[in-house]
């Protein structure tokens, strides 16, 4: 496997990102060494939250949410997915696999034994971050689920086909471009040029271009048996599970349904429907804030 590193500099003196980074050594089924960023932010007896991105961001997106948060006593962990971010690019494509992803992420959990977790997860955020709830339900004390979804071949919405036909034939993938189109606020110059900066180049956007693909909303699709069998851990989380979709997002318009009427944890909860686009965090992070935190306050 080669695997490319983004150059530290690259990360300097990005707008609203004070914080250090932290790193993890993963080692590949197939004895690859990768390694992984994360933010780990608060006080270490804080109530710990995992902060989940998807695609084309990193963590950077959660910036204010950490903030928010670790102004209310929490502790926030917050990773880059391995091709994201701050860590490491597998150059082939075909490294990236929905299975490899959770592999990954569920080495570093355990790694970090991270427990008493209120996971908050958004698009491939909640694909991966879901499977690590149905993998390790012992670990979770909650979930905030946003955007996202865990699909079984179903079928796809109008505008993620739209999304799947784009990202497969753009010549060059705009990442900056395409979370500032996402969000419903106009990002800043700074702000687009900090979601662009993991990426010196196109070689370095495989799994960016990948994970489209690797959605599996056909019968056909990797990964479909394992998701179906997430679920059914699913039915059985009676923990706390709250939605908080957005009111402008065509491509997961809707997911919130089967979470509210499967999960046994969800019921009664004060689900909200929030104001903003596909990339909720940059439009609403004062109300991502207060929903984590409600939930969290909640339990105490």
């Amino acid at each position: 496997m080669q695997v490319l590193r983004t150059p530290d500099e690259r990360f300097a003196g990005l707008p609203d990102w004070p914080y250090a980074p932290r790193y993890h050594e993963l080692t590949d089924a197939g004895g690859a060494r990768l390694r992984l960023h994360y933010v780990d932010e608060g006080p270490r007896d804080g109530a710990p939250v995992l902060l989940m991105h998807g695609e084309p961001s990193w963590a950077y997106l959660y910036r204010k949410v950490i903030a928010g948060l670790v102004a209310k006593g929490r502790r926030i962990i917050a990773p880059d997915l391995i091709g994201f971010g701050r860590s490491d690019k597998p150059a082939d494509r075909a490294d990236y696999t929905y299975e490899r992803h959770v592999a990954w992420m569920s080495q570093w959990l355990t790694a970090l034994d991270l427990k008493d977790l209120t996971l908050f997860c958004q698009d491939w955020g909640g694909l991966i971050g879901l499977r690590l709830v149905a993998a390790f339900p012992e670990r979770f004390a909650g979930v905030v689920v946003a955007n996202t979804g865990l699909p079984t071949g179903g079928g796809m919405t109008d505008g993620f086909k739209a999304w799947l036909a784009f990202s497969q034939s753009v010549p060059q993938m705009p990442i900056g471009m395409l979370v500032n189109g996402g969000a419903a606020r106009d990002l800043s110059p700074e702000e687009v040029a900090a979601y662009d900066a993991p990426y010196p180049d196109e070689s370095y956007k495989e799994g960016a271009r990948q994970f489209p693909a690797l959605v599996p909303v056909t019968p056909e699709h990797a990964s479909v048996a394992e998701n179906i069998e997430a679920w059914k851990t699913l039915e059985r989380f009676e923990r706390p599970l709250v939605t908080a979709f957005s009111d402008g997002d065509p491509i997961t318009k809707g997911g919130e349904a089967p979470f509210q009427a499967r999960v046994p944890g969800a019921r009664g909860q004060p689900h909200v429907t929030l104001h903003g686009g596909h990339f909720l965090q940059e439009d609403c992070p004062e109300d991502i804030v207060a929903v984590i935190d409600g939930l969290i306050s909640r339990r105490a």
